[in-house]
């Protein structure tokens, strides 16, 4: 009984290797050549196993990619929204929030960049983004402001916290992350700051409290 025992936790901690060696094999893939591009018997080859291996473990593609982005954001944390909270100031949690995620763009970039760029309306990366709306409504909470002005500071602040925002000033205009933050924070600023409506010429919107 006890030679039976062993030999079953030796088999199902070889299952858990080769299961392991899949995703890992997936993960690899992923943020190299992209989702699109990856085929199974790509993962398979670089897994070393066989197809059909990879289908047992996996029965079909969103299985292995569930899989795949748990393990890979598991690895890899986003920032503590809740944390952001105890900054009372809107600009200082917006900042703070900035560095953070700019921080872990940069991060993830090489994963986050070919993901989005081949299933970015796919259901695994759900998560993924109702995260970041998330963490928009933490951050516009601080602010005033109301109906069609909070459409705007709502508007601004995802569109500072984005990856792609963060891509475009980091990559393609060179700017440091420090330096994408502070022109990201001005920009996220401008629809909230002031004490007037905004005309549609962009004049300041309401004051931040």
């Amino acid at each position: 009984m006890a030679s039976r025992q062993y030999r079953l936790k030796q088999r199902a901690e070889r299952q858990e290797q080769t299961r392991q060696r899949i995703i890992e094999a997936a993960i690899e893939l992923h943020q190299t050549i992209g989702p699109t591009a990856t085929s199974i018997t790509d993962i398979a080859q670089r897994a070393g196993v066989g197809r059909v291996t990879v289908y047992r473990h996996f029965p079909d593609e969103l299985t292995l990619a569930r899989a795949c982005s748990g393990q890979y954001f598991e690895r890899h944390p986003a920032p503590d929204i809740e944390s952001w909270r105890a900054i009372a100031d809107p600009e200082q949690r917006l900042r703070t929030a900035l560095r953070e995620a700019y921080a872990y763009h940069r991060a993830t970039e090489a994963m986050i960049t070919r993901v989005l760029a081949d299933a970015r309306d796919h259901e695994v990366m759900q998560p993924y983004h109702d995260y970041w709306r998330h963490a928009v409504e933490v951050l516009l909470a601080p602010w005033q402001a109301r109906g069609r002005q909070r459409a705007l500071v709502r508007a601004a602040i995802a569109l500072a916290l984005s990856f792609d925002t963060w891509r475009t000033l980091a990559r393609e205009q060179e700017l440091t992350d420090e330096q994408a933050v502070d022109l990201a924070a001005r920009l996220a600023h401008a629809p909230g700051h002031g004490d007037k409506q905004p005309t549609p010429r962009g004049a300041p919107a309401l004051r931040a409290t």
